[in-house]
């Protein structure tokens, strides 16, 4: 693999750096510099020759990953696609470069293409009014005003009072505001959990197929990452049990029990029992990603594994107020033992001092007044309803090409294709502006990834949804 690669970045200020690295990829790749097969750099060499952070690397393979330009290998790296998405024209000008780059990996401001998300919300039907209120209560504030000092790196103290109590009636938690911790988003939450908890060559076990960014976290802090099969009861609890009997260096498992990340499956009863025996006896921690709790749309939500762990088991439990709202809201939060919070505090402190003050307190204030409730009861109909459209969409176009459950919860679809390869697939969609990601992005093993799409309907309305499943029929191998 090329350990070294040469790029001119744009004078873009107004776009966001991975997708200005995207863009020149993509330039790359049309003038033939980047032949198709080629190996890239890897992410580490790449940030450091650019001189840029390797997180924003990354973000641009995945975006191209997911655009059909690249396609990568476990433990051998990332590659140009044979099957690229659009047709290359060495002789193309400098503008139409940039038109190319606009065309292919620019913003939400340009977007040519219709894609499945990954299970994102609709951020159109967010509560921007009462959003907007907040903030500017929030940033009036004389509280706010007089603030000289930087704040608590664990979070604002309203925030993480409301938090405790909307955790206790929704959620089941036993838990006070000294046991939270306030975060960007989900993905800050996991890194912070893999500093506070691992060495550098202590094993996670995760689920597989599982959440790539959760591996990222992990690798990040040096630990090994050790896959455990999913099946239609969720993790497979029997495999944990005799990787801990096996491998001395096992510290923590990291599941998506309520609807696992990429399948939707819901753990069952025996197996989060089971789970948590294990855990006990070999002194494990448990890592719960409850990243979409409140869509549930057949009875009740399931409790959290948190909600039912004994003193003895450490389950540190994490939550987020983006999938609730909109991506941008960047807005997380960790229930744990103090211990474990006061390193991932002080972890945080050092490379963010503290969070977004207007935005917590906001965020206090749509909780304790209810709106969020309000608007998560709204969004349960208006998903319930997409899901439903979507079904009856994939049963009536490609009931004979794919096969799924309909889910009780979540924002996506887990569908298996009977015959055609789903990363052919795929590659043939983002020809004719379709986006849907196969089952390999989900993989550890590329080798024995699932033939199968994770399909994201929440962010479609009704008639992106008919079009999405007339254009993925389209593409059909």
């Amino acid at each position: 693999m090329r350990r070294d690669l040469a790029l001119q970045l744009d004078d873009a200020r107004d776009m966001p750096l991975f997708l200005n690295l995207a863009g020149a990829l993509v330039r790359e790749i049309e003038r033939g510099r980047l032949k198709p097969g080629s190996a890239l750099p890897g992410t580490r060499a790449l940030a450091r020759n650019l001189g840029i952070h390797r997180n924003t690397v990354d973000a641009a393979y995945q975006e191209l990953i997911l655009q059909g330009w690249l396609f990568s290998v476990a433990s051998r790296g990332t590659f140009v696609s044979h099957d690229l998405p659009h047709a290359t024209h060495a002789g193309r000008s400098r503008r139409e470069h940039k038109t190319a780059t606009s065309r292919n990996a620019t913003s939400a401001d340009v977007r040519p293409t219709l894609a499945f998300s990954d299970g994102a919300p609709d951020a159109r039907i967010a509560p921007h009014a009462e959003i907007a209120r907040a903030f500017r209560r929030a940033l009036t504030a004389p509280a706010f005003l007089r603030g000289a000092a930087y704040g608590d790196p664990r979070g604002s103290a309203r925030l993480r009072n409301v938090l405790a109590e909307y955790l206790r009636h929704e959620r089941g938690l036993v838990t006070g505001a000294d046991d939270l911790l306030v975060t960007r988003g989900s993905q800050m939450a996991l890194f912070l959990a893999a500093r506070a908890l691992l060495e550098p060559g202590d094993v996670v076990a995760v689920e597989e197929p599982g959440y790539p960014l959760a591996w990222a976290a992990f690798r990040e802090a040096g630990a090994r990452i050790v896959g455990i099969p999913v099946d239609p009861q969720g993790l497979c609890v029997e495999q944990i049990e005799r990787l801990a009997l096996h491998e001395r260096r096992l510290k923590v498992v990291c599941l998506t029990p309520h609807h696992q990340y990429p399948t939707t499956v819901t753990m069952s009863a025996g197996r989060r029992l089971a789970l948590l025996d294990s855990a006990r006896r070999h002194g494990l921690t448990l890592i719960e990603d409850d990243y979409d709790h409140e869509y549930r749309f057949e009875g009740r939500p399931v409790l959290p594994l948190a909600a039912r762990a004994r003193d003895e088991v450490g389950v540190v439990y994490i939550g987020s107020l983006s999938k609730l709202l909109a991506p941008g809201i960047r807005l997380g939060y960790v229930a744990a033992r103090p211990t474990v919070l006061q390193r991932m505090a002080d972890c945080r402190e050092a490379v963010d001092r503290q969070g977004d003050l207007p935005l917590e307190h906001a965020m206090a204030s749509l909780i304790a007044d209810g709106e969020l409730r309000r608007h998560a009861r709204k969004a349960r109909r208006i998903y319930q309803a997409r899901r439903d459209l979507v079904v009856e969409q994939l049963h009536g176009q490609l009931g004979d090409a794919v096969d799924f459950d309909t889910p009780a919860g979540g924002l996506a679809l887990w569908v298996r294709c009977r015959t055609s390869d789903a990363e052919t697939w795929a590659a043939h969609a983002a020809k004719i502006g379709l986006g849907a990601t196969a089952g390999v992005r989900f993989s550890l093993n590329p080798a024995s990834a699932p033939n199968a799409f994770r399909l994201g309907y929440a962010s479609l309305d009704e008639s992106e949804l008919r079009r999405a499943v007339k254009l993925l029929a389209r593409a059909r191998p």
